[in-house]
C-alpha cells in the first residue's frame, strides 16, 4: 500500500511517501514565509523520485488537515483532492497535532502538549497521553496567560512546537519541558493512516474540509465611501 502524505498546515511543507509502515521519501522545508504554493508540487515530485516511484502506483492520499494556517490547508487540501480525482484513491485526514507527539509517544513523559502558534498569545492545542498517544484534552483555540494547564503541574509534561516558545515565557509550569523545533511533519502521519485504512475511514472527497478550528479574518478592503 503506497500511500502519499501531505502536511501544510505550519511553516513547515512537507511531503513523504510510505510503502506500508516504511518511510520510502520525506521532502520537506521550515519558512518564515509559508512556500506552500510555490514547494509542494515539487516536494512531491522529488519525492516520488526518491521513492523511485511514479504517481500512478500510489493507493492513497493522506493529508494533515489542521488546525494550522488557513492558507497552508486550502493548499493541502485542493492538492490532495485534486490528486485522489485524478489518480482515483481514497483521502485519509489527520489532526495535524498528532503528528508533533509521534517522536515523544514513550518517553516517560505523562502528557505531550502540541501548541501551533497562532496570533498574539493564542496558540491551537490539544492534550495526549505520553505513552499511548491518546487525546486526553480536544483540539483548541487557546489564548495562554499564567495560569494555563496549570492541572498538569505535578505531571512530567512536555509542550511541543512553535508556540512553545511564548508558552515557557509565561506559563508558571518550572518542571516542564519545552521543545519549539517541531512541526507537523508528513513523516509522522504513517501510523495513524494506516489505522484509518484499516478501518476504512476515509473522507468524502467531494465535501471535505479542513479543519480550520477558527474563521479566517482577511484584511478588509477599504471602500471608497470609507475615505469620505
Amino acid at each position: 500500500m503506497k500511500i502519499l502524505y501531505l502536511e501544510t498546515s505550519s511553516k513547515n511543507c512537507s511531503v513523504s511517501i510510505s510503502d506500508g509502515e516504511k518511510l520510502l521519501c520525506l521532502c520537506e522545508e521550515v519558512s518564515e514565509n509559508y512556500k506552500q504554493s510555490e514547494s509542494l508540487h515539487t516536494f512531491v515530485e522529488w519525492a516520488l523520485e526518491g521513492a523511485e516511484i511514479s504517481l500512478q502506483e500510489i493507493n492513497a492520499i493522506c493529508l494533515g488537515k489542521g488546525p494550522g494556517s488557513y492558507t497552508g490547508l486550502r493548499i493541502g487540501a485542493s492538492s490532495a483532492k485534486g490528486f485522489c480525482y485524478g489518480l482515483k484513491v481514497p483521502l485519509i485526514a489527520i489532526n495535524s497535532l498528532e503528528s508533533m507527539i509521534e517522536p515523544f509517544l514513550g518517553q516517560n513523559y505523562d502528557f505531550i502538549v502540541p501548541l501551533i502558534d497562532a496570533r498574539r498569545m493564542e496558540v491551537y492545542t490539544a492534550v495526549y497521553d505520553g505513552k499511548t498517544g491518546k487525546e486526553m484534552a480536544s483540539t483548541e483555540a487557546k489564548v495562554l496567560d499564567e495560569s494555563s494547564f496549570e492541572e498538569y503541574k505535578d505531571k512530567k509534561v512536555i509542550f511541543v512546537g512553535d508556540g512553545a516558545k511564548k508558552a515557557k515565557e509565561i506559563l508558571q509550569l518550572p518542571e516542564a519541558d519545552f521543545n519549539e523545533n517541531i512541526y507537523p511533519s508528513a513523516q509522522y502521519l504513517i501510523k495513524k493512516a494506516l489505522e484509518k485504512i484499516n478501518e476504512k475511514d476515509f473522507e468524502d472527497i467531494a465535501y471535505f474540509e479542513p479543519f480550520y478550528l477558527k474563521d479566517f479574518h482577511g484584511v478588509k478592503k477599504k471602500r471608497s465611501s470609507d475615505s469620505i
